[in-house]
């Protein structure tokens, strides 16, 4: 069974996939896939400076945040970076898939419903949190303004959009304790152990 486990930035997926991870599940994480393949994988390399052009390496290394503030002015240049990258992260989620002997796997992606690609999933967990706890909690890790938090879930799919393709919700708005009950909680339902709610 293949689980797809989404949330906004800042929702806490990240620290819900770990706690999955601790219970013996395979996890992937797509955006760190997604992160790494300009800088690893040779191919994709090859056509990003082709596309991009070498301003955006810094140290030998892609400039992430110039990479970022160009996709945002510019439509195009979104679809050809994903044109780029999304095959070779679907290639490498396959391998993922094949190889993994966990009972379930789980695939951590953020944009599920903004990708339509829910149909990939056999369930999809969505970690979710109010907006308030996502601007603090992101702000924070990723030392951003709460501005530019609020920009990127402007452009994230909304709460309720997220929430129309769950199977399964595991609310994020407490301690990291409750967080964990709750991931037990829907891991005991996946695995077909019923338990009293």
């Amino acid at each position: 069974m293949i689980v797809g486990l989404t949330g906004g930035i800042g929702s806490g997926k990240s620290v819900a996939g770990k706690y999955f991870n601790e219970l013996g599940i395979d996890i992937i994480d797509a955006d760190d896939i997604s992160r790494s393949i300009l800088d690893d994988n040779k191919k994709a390399r090859k056509l990003f400076l082709n596309n991009f052009g070498d301003k955006f390496l810094n140290n030998n290394k892609i400039d992430r945040n110039l990479l970022r503030s160009e996709i945002f002015k510019n439509p195009d240049k979104k679809h050809i970076l994903e044109s780029i990258i999304h095959p070779i992260v679907r290639e490498e989620l396959s391998k993922f898939i094949e190889q993994s002997k966990s009972i379930y796997k789980i695939i951590m992606v953020p944009l599920i419903f903004e990708t339509s690609s829910k149909d990939f999933y056999n369930k999809i967990i969505v970690v979710d949190c109010d907006q308030e706890h996502q601007i603090d909690r992101a702000s924070l890790r990723d030392n951003k303004s709460e501005k530019d938090i609020e920009n990127i879930i402007k452009n994230q799919a909304t709460r309720d959009q997220r929430l129309s393709i769950a199977d399964e919700i595991i609310i994020n708005n407490s301690t990291l304790d409750n967080l964990k009950t709750q991931v037990i909680r829907v891991h005991q339902k996946l695995l077909g152990i019923n338990i009293n709610e």
